[in-house]
């Protein structure tokens, strides 16, 4: 039998954005949608996860298939999703918002300078489609639940080809996270990190 992580990869990429956006929503009660979906974008970035993998040792217990080295670029990522989706099937919600936020968000990211930070990785995508004169399209394909819970699956085609697609509760929101995802997937993911070394205690 073929062991994934796909399952706990989906329950910990919900949880985690759920316990961000919860965060973000409490610290920054003034700011507007779209400074808030900037930020958890930010912080949720596949980027930012492969490195958190590392930090934490994830990186470390990852086994795998020889089919899987064309997906280097996210592997590590995915399994700091796992282990989210993991710890939340243990230990329920209130715990592992508790360690999200007190030990990762708090002790590895810098919240001041991703504040000044700008990244706009849908503008980055469109200048290399138009520098490499290839035809980049945001593309709508799905909608997923109803009222306030309804999110919006957005995929990125490159020449007509789908190199990656992404869910928010904005069209917006899923853009930005989907156009970061193939930044990194075309090798122009090349922004500066927002992390910081945690306190020593």
């Amino acid at each position: 039998m073929k062991i994934s992580n796909e399952r706990l990869e989906y329950l910990g990429d919900a949880v985690l954005g759920a316990v961000v956006a919860d965060f973000l929503f409490k610290k920054y009660p003034c700011k507007e949608e779209g400074f808030l979906t900037d930020m958890r974008a930010k912080i949720v970035s596949r980027t930012q996860l492969n490195k958190l993998s590392q930090k934490l040792g994830i990186t470390q217990l990852i086994l795998a298939s020889p089919e899987a080295n064309g997906q280097a670029r996210s592997i590590t990522g995915d399994a700091f999703e796992a282990f989210i989706g993991a710890l939340y099937v243990d230990r329920g919600y209130a715990y592992t918002r508790k360690i999200i936020v007190n030990r990762i968000i708090r002790q590895h990211f810098d919240l001041e300078n991703l504040e000044r930070t700008e990244v706009n990785f849908k503008s980055r995508l469109i200048e290399w489609g138009q520098k490499e004169k290839q035809n980049v399209e945001f593309r709508v394909v799905d909608e997923v639940g109803n009222g306030h819970g309804k999110q919006y699956v957005v995929e990125v085609r490159v020449e007509d080809q789908a190199l990656g697609s992404a869910k928010d509760y904005s069209i917006k929101g899923a853009e930005k996270i989907v156009a970061e995802k193939v930044c990194q997937v075309l090798g122009i993911d090349k922004h500066t990190s927002w992390m910081q070394d945690p306190p020593v205690n």
